[in-house]
């Protein structure tokens, strides 16, 4: 079994769960054991595995399994797929499960076609999508893959939103100075404005909050926001203003989710938060102190224990994460049914798969499960929107799920942010000393 470390305990209790006579079941960290009878090993180190992999599998009638299989989609052209390629003829069977075949169009299923069935799957998906049809090409693969709905299920329906943001006037003017449209105070910083601006996750961090972009005493280091005075200095240097902005404007996504999580916490409703980037975790950490938060990310020693605060701590209202870290492998489904994300990236995948983590098997059907898209205005966010919507929309229609359509039309939702007046922001943020003017 290939799979995220994630997967290791499931498959280990379910060896011992499911099986009269549980198979010799080993994790794998160097060379296979003798007399295992299955092995586990993740993405990460299957590349440098292959040789010692492909004799073992050789050696014996054998399958191999990839667990959460979307993690090969680049096929040969990634170091996982083309291990996954090399590996998939050396066993007499194989199987993937994944959720998301496809985050990204149809390359992504001759990929995992191509290991299923080495020399002609490929050509299934080529042939079964050549008309542009995704309804006949479902009906074509159909009966090469077997899925089961969250309506075949179940579940109840996921009420998901987007909410448009729009930004306030130094947010504004530093984000159109990124890509390019110069106001008279950013004249003469125009190369480092440009250079910024031609990279994808500088935009995406922009159109959170600009001053992410400003590196502190670490690249992690919280924001320091104040509440914010009633006016700007006009005689700053719109540069300065990057680094200087919490003191002046909080980002308007933040104070959303300060919204958010506020109106749940009063109605007893726990609040997972995802974030790309890990200043912004950090500086919503902050923020959003008096909810007593937890927080998941990459570098989180106590993960575990994190985690376990936010499903048996009742002062614990918050969970912060990025889908890259806690995206799959985990369900917090009975402790949580409200989700907002402050930024989105363009993999589809993992946000299918992160949407999952509070709405799965096991829900009750009285259950209301609330996902929520921070989206600013004339940004990149609606770009990349724009995109999600395009790649959920053919992945719905060739495996025929009507959920993953739906999730490509978010229904619009008003923001409640804006509702928070600068004593609002005083009494939840716990900042009483902040300048008035």
């Amino acid at each position: 079994m290939v799979g995220p470390k994630s997967s290791y305990s499931a498959w280990q209790y379910e060896n011992s769960a499911c099986l009269s006579q549980p198979l010799s079941m080993s994790v794998l960290e160097g060379n296979p054991p003798e007399g295992a009878d299955a092995l586990i090993v993740n993405y990460e180190r299957l590349p440098s595995m292959v040789n010692p992999l492909g004799r073992w599998l050789a050696e014996r009638p054998s399958m191999i399994l990839l667990d959460e299989a979307h993690r090969m989609k680049l096929g040969v052209e990634g170091a996982y797929g083309a291990a996954c390629l090399a590996l998939g003829p050396r066993g007499r069977r194989r199987l993937i499960l994944t959720g998301t075949p496809a985050p990204n169009g149809v390359k992504d299923l001759e990929s995992l076609f191509s290991f299923v069935w080495p020399g002609t799957g490929r050509q299934s998906i080529v042939r079964a999508v050549a008309g542009g049809d995704l309804a006949q090409a479902s009906r074509a693969l159909k009966s090469l893959f077997t899925r089961t709905t969250k309506g075949e299920l179940g579940l109840p329906p996921v009420d998901t939103t987007i909410r448009r943001i729009p930004l306030p006037p130094l947010h504004d003017e530093i984000y159109k100075a990124l890509i390019g449209q110069f106001s008279a105070r950013a004249a003469g910083a125009e190369g480092d404005f440009q250079s910024l601006g031609r990279i994808l996750v500088y935009m995406l961090m922009a159109a959170t909050s600009p001053a992410l972009l400003s590196v502190g005493t670490t690249r992690y280091e919280p924001l320091d926001y104040q509440v914010p005075p009633l006016t700007v200095p006009e005689n700053s240097p719109l540069f300065q203003l990057m680094q200087d902005l919490p003191a002046y404007e909080m980002s308007p996504k933040f104070q959303e989710v300060l919204a958010i999580v506020r109106d749940n916490a009063a109605q007893g409703r726990k609040t997972l938060v995802w974030s790309t980037f890990i200043r912004s975790l950090n500086t919503l950490q902050r923020i959003l102190g008096q909810f007593q938060p937890a927080l998941v990310h990459g570098g989180t020693p106590d993960r575990e224990s994190q985690i376990e605060r936010f499903r048996r701590d009742p002062e614990c209202m918050v969970l912060l994460s990025n889908p890259a870290t806690l995206g799959e492998g985990i369900s917090l489904h009975h402790e949580c049914h409200d989700a907002v994300y402050v930024d989105r990236d363009f993999a589809a995948g993992r946000f299918l798969q992160s949407l999952d983590r509070i709405h799965r098997l096991g829900l009750d059907p009285d259950v209301r499960t609330r996902i929520t898209v921070l989206a600013s205005e004339g940004t990149i966010d609606e770009v990349v929107a724009s995109r999600l919507a395009a790649k959920l929309n053919f992945m719905g229609g060739i495996l025929d799920d009507p959920a993953v359509q739906q999730l490509s039309d978010l229904y619009e939702e008003p923001a409640i942010g804006e509702g928070l007046d600068r004593g609002d922001l005083q009494a939840l943020m716990g900042h009483f000393n902040a300048p008035s003017s």
